[in-house]
Formats: C-alpha cells, structure tokens, sequence
C-alpha cells in the first residue's frame, strides 16, 4: 500500500480518452440503457443506435444464428466490439509481405471484446446455433463500411 498526499487532487478522467472497450464493456453491462431496444429480425441483423456524441456512436447488434456481415472496413474509424450475449465468430483479412491474402479468425464468447482501426478489413457471423447480441463503439466517423472483396494473390480489395 502507498499513501497518497493530502494535496493531491482527483482528475477527472476524460471521457475522450477512455479506450472503446472500455466504454463497449459500460454499455454491454448496463442493459437498462439498450434492454428495450433489442430485436432479433430472421431476415438480417439487427442493429439500434445506443447512444451519439460529437466523439462516438455506441450500437447494439443482435446476430440469429447464420447471420453476418459482408468483408469490410470501416474506412476511417476505430473502435472496438463486445460479445454480450453468445458466441461470434470474426475472421481479419490482410495483405501479407509479397502480396498474398491471409486470413485469422477469432472466435468470442460474451465478454470478449475485438479492436478496430483504420482500413481493418474483418467480417462477422454467428457461425453458432444460438442468438447472439454485441455492443459496438465507433469513434473518428461512425459505422459506415466499405465492402471488400478477398482476392487470394493480393489480399482484401475495396470493391
């Protein structure tokens, strides 16, 4: 243990520097805050805008099981994902050295969480058999994506 001076003053901590998780993790353990929200659609994903700032976007996602999403990036943004509910699958394309296409997939289970940056090429899906809920953060830009396509010789290509 340390002691911690008299003088010293609580700063408080600033919201525009709190890492994605870190915020997609206080969302996905408060659902009175997206509860009333949540839907499950059999024919697509179902997303809901949380909560928007002039810094962020915070969405909900429900995934049934089969759904996903189409290879893509989020052009400028970063972020980050949480599972809240089930298991995801998300599998990460890139450009290696030489030019060829590699691919990793990560599978996540609730409490998992996923970064993202700038030109991220990744795709979503609940490859299980149960429902799946994850709350998203999107900073610098929002959830706007670019779709790709991956071609095996040179990696992800922006169609």
């Amino acid at each position: 243990m340390f002691a911690v001076p008299d003088n010293t003053l609580l700063v408080p901590e600033n919201p525009a520097l709190r890492h994605p998780v870190r915020v997609a993790l206080e969302f996905a353990a408060d659902r009175g805050r997206w509860g009333h929200l949540l839907r499950y659609d059999p024919d697509e994903r179902f997303h809901a805008l949380i909560s928007a700032d002039e810094r962020e976007e915070i969405w909900l996602m429900s995934w049934l099981p089969g759904q996903q999403t189409d290879l893509h990036d989020h052009a400028f943004s970063s972020g980050a994902f949480t599972v809240v509910d089930g298991a995801l699958t998300e599998t990460v394309a890139r450009r290696a050295p030489g030019g060829r296409a590699i691919t990793e997939s990560h599978a996540l289970v609730t409490g998992q969480s996923r970064v993202f940056g700038p030109g991220y090429v990744h795709q979503v899906v609940n490859d299980g058999p149960d429902p799946a809920i994850s709350i998203h953060v999107y900073r610098d830009g929002g959830r706007d994506m670019r779709p790709f396509h991956l071609d095996p010789r040179f990696g992800p290509v922006q169609l």
